[in-house]
């Protein structure tokens, strides 16, 4: 069935409620097999990137699958590399409901979710119980209630425990739902953090025989001087790829709109330029010597194009899923592999 059929349904429903609806069903049909790969999966479109062969560029963003709760689905919609989390040491509820909100009108999201999760452990039990063997990143943060100067015990702790399932490993620094958590973007405190997670990687390759790459994950709202620290403290240690970039506290485009003015992350059509700028900020600031992953307002294949000709190597969804449905990573991926597909089409 054609999810623009089923759309209006899903739509008529709270947000999260259908979003958990939405991948108990996609989970359900997997498993009796009426959810398959489609034909491009089959196609030569592979990419090197931080040592890793990926079967197409065309990714999954963490936040749709906090737990790895359903691996196996998402794996089945033909993406080219599924990102699982946030995902942080502790179980915690995250923010009270509603704490998701669409904005039909300008293609966008709202949310304050907060790192609700099942906790590490839980998300480490579901990985090993996936049978999908692609590229799985995992995505890790903080605990709420732990202190920005403490932060980085959190962050090694998830990377000890998912360091020997994970493809690459991503530090979300980022999101804006989390109090604080922002501000380890601040060039001491990313020092800090990235000096403590450089040396457990390295105690890590050593114990495992088995380099897992690291990513970061920035936000869209940094002024070009901070994307430019930020990339040269990536450099000085030794990080492998950076994620570009995660929600908006902006409301450029939504103030007028219903739900609008809601607290929490933008993301979706509004933060595509925004997005975009920072990739190639990024790039001009690398120049190829660390690849990047474009993410944000990704919603038909030209804007997958679009971030990879400012400079990103690999793209991820997620929003656009909401509105566009799974076809859009076939449409994607004709759009980055030079096949005969027309974007737009449904």
């Amino acid at each position: 069935m054609s999810y623009t059929l089923i759309r209006p349904a899903l739509f008529a429903l709270d947000a999260e409620t259908a979003h958990h609806l939405t991948l108990g069903t996609l989970k359900a049909l997997q498993r009796v097999g009426l959810v398959r790969a489609p034909a491009h999966a089959a196609t030569d479109c592979t990419r090197q990137v931080m040592g890793i062969r990926f079967p197409n560029p065309v990714g999954l963003a963490a936040g749709l699958d906090k737990n790895g709760e359903y691996i196996d689905a998402l794996g089945a919609l033909g993406f080219g590399f599924i990102e699982v989390g946030t995902v942080t040491p502790r179980p915690q509820p995250g923010n009270p409901r509603p704490r998701l909100f669409r904005l039909p009108g300008a293609e966008a999201v709202i949310n304050r979710m907060g790192f609700n999760n099942l906790g590490v452990e839980r998300l480490v039990r579901n990985v090993h119980r996936a049978s999908w063997r692609g590229v799985l990143g995992i995505n890790i943060g903080k605990n709420f209630d732990t202190p920005l100067e403490r932060a980085a015990d959190d962050y090694v702790a998830c990377l000890r425990k998912v360091y020997p399932l994970a493809s690459y490993i991503t530090v979300n620094i980022s999101s804006p739902n989390t109090k604080g958590l922002r501000d380890l973007q601040a060039s001491t405190l990313l020092e800090t953090l990235l000096a403590a997670l450089h040396g457990q990687r390295e105690q890590l390759a050593h114990d495992y025989g088995r380099r897992v790459p690291l990513a970061l994950k920035i936000a869209p709202d940094l002024a070009d001087a901070e994307i430019g620290a930020i990339g040269d403290l990536l450099e000085r240690y030794g990080f492998d790829c950076v994620i570009a970039t995660n929600t908006t506290i902006g409301r450029d485009g939504v103030t007028a709109l219903p739900h609008g003015d809601e607290t929490g992350g933008l993301s979706g059509a509004p933060v595509k330029a925004r997005a975009t700028h920072v990739v190639r900020e990024l790039a001009r600031v690398l120049q190829g010597r660390i690849p990047i992953i474009g993410v944000g307002g990704i919603s038909a294949g030209v804007d997958a194009r679009e971030k990879i000709d400012a400079g990103a190597s690999l793209v991820q969804l997620y929003t656009g899923l909401i509105y566009k449905g799974p076809a859009l990573v076939e449409e994607c991926v004709a759009a980055l592999c030079g096949q005969d597909r027309a974007p737009g089409r449904p």
